[in-house]
Formats: structure tokens, C-alpha cells, sequence
């Protein structure tokens, strides 16, 4: 027979054993993976308030599935507030290798920004200047075919809506007569709410044999029903034709609330991955959990290995 101190000693012992298997959590909403000379590097909107300080911190792993940090210059973050554009609203960042250095397209105060550093640890650094655009704008992606560099982004007019256009070749600007429109939520599993600001948003784009993959996330992100989709095209500019198996990821297929917002990028083997974030609990949306699922693109089009998903956990 179990005693009220038994009962007390269970719970306390089950509560250190939750903050056990917990504590090792990456709390990063919109993360993105990006492989540089056999490291993988993490980042994303900071979700984890035990870590003071705005801006966006990464994470590094040799094999995916170990991962140390946060291990940016700057106190653990790669971008911090004080060093480039933006004093709130840290989101959603991408970062690439152009001309031998290091880029981060990211959002803050709702408008997008690229900083610059020497290495993928930071610090990335700007001139504290936005990208010029008439209306505030969110998400960048940016995506080089050709020669040439394309920013898909969204734009908050009449709902968050996935646009693209070209860039200029030193990435300051986009060349304004080439907006356009790709992707808006419109679709039942789009906006399962019917809100009246339907949501479309996280694009990421893939190319594989002269055909272009557009990745992107529906409904509010609060909404358990997040999930993502995918349009085709035969240009970078459209138009988008969306997949009829949508969305290829869910709460539907994975078993979690707000699956969505991440990033596709191969991995050392060559292999595609997608990293998402999810919501922190059946009931709880934040901080959101970082994690990884496999993806499979082929002749009948793209789809999620759903018994690969697995959350990013990070190593002391």
C-alpha cells in the first residue's frame, strides 16, 4: 500500500525524469539546416527563454543527431541584436554560402534583411538596413538557379501571401518588375478556421530535373492544423501549380499539432531532409520543438517518411 509520501516521492521523481528527457530539447520554431565543409549548422527563432538575449543562436552537428550548443560567437548566437537590422520579431532565418562568404536572409520588425559574416558561427553583421518593399514582408528563401538569385518571401497584404522576385546580383534589392504571386491559401486544408487573413508561409524550394519544388506551410501557426504543402513550375517565377496529394504533411501523418515552417536540404549522403518545427504539446504551442523528417521526391512527386521523424536534441 502506497503512502502520501510515496505518492509525493513518485511525482517528484516523475517530474526531474519529464525535465530529464526535456531538457535536451532544441526549442527553435522556422529552423533551417544548412551542411558547410561536413557540419551540419542549425538556427532558428529562438524559442528557449533560458537563454537571454534577441537574435537567432545555432547549433552544430556532425551527424544530425548530436548536436552542441548554442555555439554562435556572440553568447551562442550567430546573429545578435545590436549587430545587423532589427530590434524585435527575430524570424525565420536562411543562410547559404555566395562568392566565398557566408549569408543570412532572416526577418525582423517584419521586413527582410541579409547579413554577412566569415563564418557560419557568425557574427553576421549589416548595415542595420532593411530591404526596400512597400509593404511589410516576411520569410525569406533565397534560391539561385542560372546565374541568377530569386527571393521567395512573404508579403502581408490580404492575408501572408508567398511572392517572388529576382534579385540583384549584389543581393541589396530585387528587381521590382519581376514580383509575382505564387502561392496563396485558399485551399480547405489551407485555412481550416476560415480566417479571414488566410496564411501561406516558410517557402523553400528545391530544382530536380528542369522541375521546381516549392515547399510552404498553411493556416496560422497557432492553429493545430498547420501543415505543408507543395506547387511545381517550370520556372522559379511560376506559375505554381499546387499538389493534388496535399498536404504532404500534418498532424494527419505525423501524429502532432503544428507540424510545419522548416527547410529542405540534403544531407552528406545526399539524401533529402526536412526540418520543421512542431507545437510544444497537444495543448501548447510554444516553445515549438525542432525536428527532422525524412522526404522522398520522386516521379510521383514529393512525400515524408513519417517513421524517420524525430525531434533535434542537443548534447551538454
Amino acid at each position: 500500500m502506497r503512502t502520501w509520501k510515496h505518492i509525493v516521492l513518485l511525482f517528484f521523481c516523475s517530474v526531474n525524469l519529464f525535465a530529464q528527457n526535456t531538457d535536451d530539447q532544441i526549442y527553435l520554431a522556422d529552423p533551417t539546416i544548412f551542411l558547410n565543409e561536413g557540419t551540419y549548422y542549425l538556427y532558428g527563432t529562438k524559442g528557449d527563454n533560458t537563454i537571454e538575449g534577441e537574435g537567432f543562436l545555432v547549433y552544430t552537428s556532425q551527424d544530425l543527431k548530436t548536436w552542441k550548443g548554442p555555439a554562435g560567437k556572440k553568447d551562442g548566437f550567430a546573429l545578435k541584436k545590436g549587430d545587423a537590422f532589427g530590434t524585435k520579431g527575430f524570424w525565420a532565418p536562411q543562410v547559404f554560402k555566395f562568392n566565398s562568404k557566408y549569408y543570412m536572409a532572416y526577418t525582423a520588425n517584419e521586413n527582410i534583411a541579409i547579413a554577412s559574416s566569415e563564418s557560419p558561427l557568425g557574427p553576421f553583421v549589416n548595415d542595420k538596413k532593411a530591404l526596400e518593399a512597400s509593404v511589410k514582408q516576411i520569410d525569406p528563401f533565397i534560391f539561385f538557379d542560372d546565374g541568377k538569385a530569386y527571393l521567395f518571401h512573404v508579403r502581408l497584404q490580404n492575408g501572408n501571401r508567398i511572392f517572388v522576385a529576382e534579385m540583384t546580383s549584389d543581393l541589396k534589392q530585387i528587381k521590382a518588375e519581376t514580383l509575382t504571386e505564387c502561392i496563396t491559401a485558399e485551399k480547405g486544408w489551407e485555412n481550416t478556421q476560415n480566417a479571414d487573413w488566410p496564411v501561406s508561409e516558410g517557402p523553400t524550394v528545391i530544382k530536380k530535373d528542369n522541375l521546381y519544388y516549392l515547399l510552404y506551410s498553411a493556416n496560422d501557426f497557432r492553429n493545430p492544423d498547420y501543415a505543408v504543402g507543395y506547387a511545381t513550375s517550370e520556372s522559379p517565377l511560376g506559375p505554381w501549380i499546387k499538389s493534388k496529394t496535399n498536404p504532404i504533411m500534418s498532424k494527419e501523418n505525423l501524429g502532432l499539432n503544428g507540424t510545419g515552417h522548416g527547410d529542405l536540404f540534403l544531407d552528406k549522403n545526399g539524401r533529402m531532409n526536412y526540418v520543421l518545427h512542431t507545437h510544444l504539446s497537444d495543448s501548447v504551442v510554444a516553445p515549438r520543438k525542432a525536428a527532422l523528417v525524412k522526404v522522398n521526391l520522386n516521379a510521383e512527386g514529393i512525400s515524408i517518411r513519417p517513421q524517420s521523424f524525430e525531434f533535434l536534441k542537443k548534447q551538454e
